[in-house]
């Protein structure tokens, strides 16, 4: 008996819910997004089908007669925000703003709520995740009322886009994506197609009624926003809300921006009162004292472009198990273990391999990028020789294996702001560039001579010079 091929329109095909990709196989592993168990079944292939050309509508004009005054960026009264925005919020633009919970994502977004509102620029303020009332009471604490500002609890997407239509508002702050879902699609709130469904709906609708949209993302274990990928696509601005949930400072990063660059950060500072930007953020990140003490140094470390004065912590202890200890908060593991071995090779430290280490940044920062090297280094030096470097010192520079002092980039930019702040010492690599006046910069090319600044302890008297001397 002759078997009946399967046709076309039956063939089944398969989807990628993160990225899109096709195929007429199941795979576990995506290979377009490298995403695992993300494949799913879409139903038949069905025939090529092309589209016919249709009505336009809107003609194409030269760019040049393109009106682009339509799009000029309208502060959020956020001064902070703005930085990261790029100038503001533009018309028709849509933000994601995703961050852990209780990072404060809510706050920020109420109080850009209530600042943005006038009697020319309404704002509707829809949450998915508490009451009405509960959103009132944020608002009272932390001084974000407005006449101008509405406010509604939904979680229906047919529910708030009547309310688009009733208010007609001109900045909608949705929080969060994933609580709202659309009746006509399959599946609970925050699933993949709902994710999709309710954020392509609100970016037509914003980019119909040139309405400014704030959506709030969640993320997930991992710290990557959760929903499909295509979702980060298809907005306009994905930024980032970091932060230690046990500090007050945190940060707005930049990841996505078609109105900006992506390498300015935002600072602001978390309280009781509710969230404020921080235009000189620097003093969080330092501790004042009449005297040095080992084991602290100073670096200059960029969050985007912009410079902040931090400070490295480091402590030694006789170690009482076969394993020394090796704790570091603010700082990476791995530099800092790279550090240990540069100093007891190239540096000729040898107390360091037997002792528990303990190594940290202040302020609830967290210093990545290579520039803290040399900070690290001779925080760690100064730990292991109990001797404090001198006053009003900060230290800039990556340290490779060889032990050699490398050059990084915006070395001007943080010279001018450390002797903003009075310091007037600094180890670089070589060639800096200008430096700040009043400044004393001593370049150095290796670790070795940045060991040198670290003062000599004095000599200890011998049991039988003190008995002669008494």
């Amino acid at each position: 008996m002759a078997t009946r091929k399967t046709s076309a329109k039956e063939r089944p095909s398969y989807r990628c819910t993160e990225c899109g990709w096709t195929t007429v196989k199941w795979l576990g592993r995506c290979p377009e997004c490298q995403a695992w168990g993300t494949v799913e079944e879409t139903g038949g292939a069905g025939a090529v089908r092309t589209t016919a050309p249709g009505r336009v509508t809107t003609a194409a004009v030269p760019i040049g007669q393109v009106d682009g005054r339509r799009a000029t960026a309208r502060s959020t009264g956020v001064p902070e925000l703005d930085r990261v925005l790029g100038g503001g919020l533009v018309p028709g633009a849509v933000v994601l703003l995703a961050g852990e919970p209780g990072v404060g994502k809510s706050t920020l977004l109420l109080d850009v709520a209530a600042k943005a509102a006038s009697d020319a620029h309404r704002t509707l303020y829809v949450t998915g995740e508490e009451s009405a009332s509960q959103v009132r009471l944020r608002a009272d604490r932390i001084g974000a009322l407005s006449d101008d500002l509405y406010l509604a609890a939904e979680t229906d997407l047919s529910a708030v886009l009547g309310h688009l239509d009733s208010v007609k508002p001109s900045l909608l702050v949705l929080d969060s994506v994933q609580t709202v879902a659309s009746p006509e699609i399959d599946g609970a709130p925050g699933g993949m197609a709902q994710v999709r469904e309710v954020a392509g709906a609100l970016i037509r609708a914003s980019k119909e009624r040139g309405m400014a949209t704030l959506l709030v993302g969640h993320v997930t274990k991992d710290g990557a926003i959760a929903g499909p990928r295509l979702l980060e696509h298809l907005v306009d601005v994905v930024l980032q809300f970091e932060g230690d949930r046990h500090a007050r400072l945190r940060l707005v990063r930049g990841v996505k921006n078609r109105y900006g660059t992506t390498d300015e950060v935002g600072c602001f500072e978390l309280h009781d009162e509710g969230i404020t930007g921080l235009a000189d953020p620097s003093g969080l990140f330092l501790t004042r004292r009449a005297e040095p003490v080992p084991g602290t140094c100073l670096t200059v470390t960029l969050e985007g472009r912009r410079p902040l004065v931090a400070e490295v912590q480091a402590l030694t202890v006789d170690s009482q198990i076969p394993s020394p200890r090796r704790t570091t908060s603010g700082l990476e593991t791995s530099r800092v273990s790279m550090m240990l071995a540069v100093l007891e090779q190239r540096g000729r430290i040898s107390a360091l391999g037997k002792r528990d280490i303990y190594s940290a940044t202040v302020g609830g920062v967290k210093l990545t990028e290579p520039a803290a090297d040399l900070a690290v280094a001779l925080a760690l030096a100064s730990a292991a020789s109990d001797t404090p470097l001198p006053k009003n010192l900060v230290a800039i520079g990556e340290v490779g294996l060889a032990g050699e002092v490398r050059r990084v980039t915006g070395v001007q930019r943080r010279l001018a702001e450390a002797a903003r702040l009075g310091f007037t010492h600094a180890l670089v690599p070589s060639d800096p560039g200008k430096i700040p006046d009043g400044m004393r910069v001593l370049e150095v090319a290796d670790v070795g001579e940045a060991l040198r600044v670290l003062p000599k302890r004095p000599r200890r008297a011998a049991p039988q010079e003190e008995e002669v001397r008494r």
